[in-house]
């Protein structure tokens, strides 16, 4: 696999994370500590995809 395509990977995963965040934190009584889990793998994908990029 290469670089571009890992990283074309990653951002689609952040994205469906981002998804799945707002869509969590719209609906009442949610699980506070799974989307907190959802926000740190974000993050995590993000700086995975900023260190492959720069």
């Amino acid at each position: 696999m290469s670089v571009q395509s890992h990283v074309a990977e990653l951002r689609k995963k952040h994205q469906h994370l981002s998804d799945e965040v707002e869509r969590a934190q719209r609906m009442p009584g949610s699980d506070d500590l799974s989307i907190s889990t959802m926000k740190k793998e974000k993050l995590r994908l993000k700086e995975e995809i900023e260190r492959l990029t720069h």
